[in-house]
């Protein structure tokens, strides 16, 4: 089957939708999530989203947190972009039905929070829901307009390029690619379908599955980077991997994130001896930047031989608490955890990409027509780590900064000519009888990363993990020729390739810089290694 639109998107979460609900006003938009619409890490995010909206507050005092976390990575000029754009963004997402929590003193203002490495009160939320909310009115737009189709539980495989697809030969100038469309699989009948269009953009989010533990949904499995990466697109400093310090630990929590609002309404990380321990490692205590607790953490988790350490904010008030955080307390509560009398036990968790598909300011790749947006690229706003709450802005900054530079070439209809496009072809192909090999490399993949390429490295680790996943990666692409595709196997070969992507980028770069932490090389190296790591 072919299908045939002047947009394909392929992704749900804020950055494709918000782009979606733009493009519609131009053209024919067609949007393929591998799951349900609403199955995406914008519907997890707890915190909110950064804007300078208080007078006491600037947008230069938001450009120079920004930086200061990004360690000496960030691109100035994106970042003053994406600061200065965000109080239109923030109007933007209202206009759309979303409800932000306003001040409880004041209620025509809205309710701002601080969290670690901003210098002033500046996170907009709703609750501790935040991602729930926007991704409900978006989705509820979306839904509404006749111009945009939703394809779920439909799985992007490979994206259809000039070089790979259509002449059957193989690029050898990355800048004189053309992306066209995707081939996608429709998980429900194991049909095949081609997607052509006009503009294609990806907007598929993160890759937390690739490590063992993760504050991401289970879709978080890196697909935008892997069929980008393949069909010829840069990517660059896939080593900085961000690790929320606090993720619930408990058996029963799987992803269950504890937002960085708690520790910006006074919560503190105590060991489980009731001993504060961030002084130890930071001026700034529990408001330090994410790498910096992350690591302190890990620290005196290897040094008490602990499981996990505490979030305590049980000294607030009881009420404010439970208004502040009611999701959280809720579900803290169903484990039997009162937050309000006793401290969370918390561990650090994968939570976000700062690598990605290399983009320019308009969110442009180096292959004609494909766009890469939200987390899945790498724009130059976060650099080495990115300041929290920084990422829902991002992707609302750049959905409408490439729709921008898209809806020109929809208008000009005259120049579009689409080039004949075979049919996927299985081959000889056929069912598995044998897909414990997919979840046990799945399984390896996750541990491997965990183990070597996580929080702190060494080179001795990264060779391990280098050496292990070359062997992997060819055990994937044998089953992946001899094998009908599924669902899983897409992931696991997605999975595969971003993680040997991070190492890859981890063994190039020979210093410790924001959240890439190498044992062998602790200092950070501005004479040599301040640039973004391309592969």
């Amino acid at each position: 089957m072919e299908i045939k639109s002047d947009y394909l998107i392929i992704g749900t979460g804020i950055a494709g939708l918000s782009f979606a609900l733009k493009a519609a006003l131009v053209g024919t938009v067609s949007i393929v999530t591998k799951k349900d619409t609403m199955d995406t890490s914008t519907n997890y995010a707890q915190g909110g989203i950064a804007s300078v909206l208080d007078p006491k507050d600037s947008f230069d005092l938001h450009i120079a947190d920004t930086l200061e976390s990004g360690a000496g990575l960030c691109n100035e000029e994106v970042v003053r972009m994406v600061v200065t754009n965000g109080p239109d963004r923030i109007k933007e997402l209202i206009s759309l039905g979303v409800n932000f929590s306003h001040n409880k003193k004041h209620a025509e203002r809205l309710d701002l929070t601080r969290e670690g490495g901003h210098s002033k009160r500046r996170i907009v939320h709703t609750e501790d829901l935040t991602g729930q909310e926007v991704e409900r009115s978006l989705i509820q737009n979306a839904e509404n307009n006749k111009k945009i189709k939703i394809y779920e539980n439909h799985m992007a495989i490979d994206l259809i390029t000039t070089s790979k697809f259509i002449t059957r030969g193989i690029s050898t100038n990355k800048t004189q690619e053309t992306c066209w469309g995707a081939y996608v699989l429709d998980v429900d009948t194991g049909e095949v379908k081609t997607f052509l269009a006009r503009i294609i953009v990806l907007a598929t989010g993160g890759a937390g599955k690739v490590y063992l533990f993760t504050s991401n949904p289970d879709i978080a499995t890196g697909d935008g980077v892997a069929i980008g990466y393949r069909a010829g697109a840069n990517v660059a400093n896939m080593e900085f991997v961000q690790f929320h310090p606090t993720c619930l630990y408990h058996p029963m929590a799987k992803n269950f994130l504890i937002s960085e609002s708690v520790r910006g309404e006074g919560g503190r990380l105590i060991d489980k001896r009731g001993n504060h321990f961030m002084e130890h490692y930071h001026p700034l205590k529990d408001l330090a930047l994410r790498d910096i607790v992350a690591r302190s953490i890990d620290a005196e988790l290897k040094k008490s031989g602990d499981k996990c350490v505490y979030l305590d904010i049980s000294h607030r008030p009881k009420d404010f608490v439970k208004n502040r955080f009611p999701n959280i307390y809720q579900r803290c509560l169903e484990l039997n955890i009162d937050i309000t009398k006793e401290p969370i036990p918390v561990v650090p968790a994968a939570h976000y990409m700062c690598g990605g598909l290399l983009t320019d300011k308009t969110g442009k790749t180096n292959i004609t027509n494909l766009y890469a947006i939200g987390e899945v690229a790498c724009t130059g706003l976060h650099g080495a780590n990115r300041l929290a709450s920084n990422s829902l802005l991002e992707a609302l900054v750049f959905a409408k900064s490439a729709f921008e530079d898209s809806a020109g070439k929809i208008s000009d209809r005259g120049d579009y000519r689409s080039p004949p496009v075979p049919m996927w072809d299985a081959g000889s192909a056929t069912d598995s009888d044998e897909s414990v090999v997919v979840s046990h490399n799945w399984d390896e993949v996750r541990r491997l990363m965990w183990n070597y390429v996580a929080i702190v490295m060494t080179n001795k680790r990264l060779i391990r993990a280098k050496r292990r996943i070359e062997v992997i990666q060819q055990e994937i692409k044998e089953y992946y020729w001899d094998f009908i595709i599924t669902l899983d196997l897409l992931e696991l070969r997605n999975v595969a390739t971003v993680a040997e992507l991070i190492i890859t980028s981890a063994n190039m770069r020979k210093e410790s810089r924001g959240l890439h932490y190498n044992l062998d090389y602790p200092e950070r190296d501005d004479k040599n290694w301040r640039h973004d790591t391309v592969i």
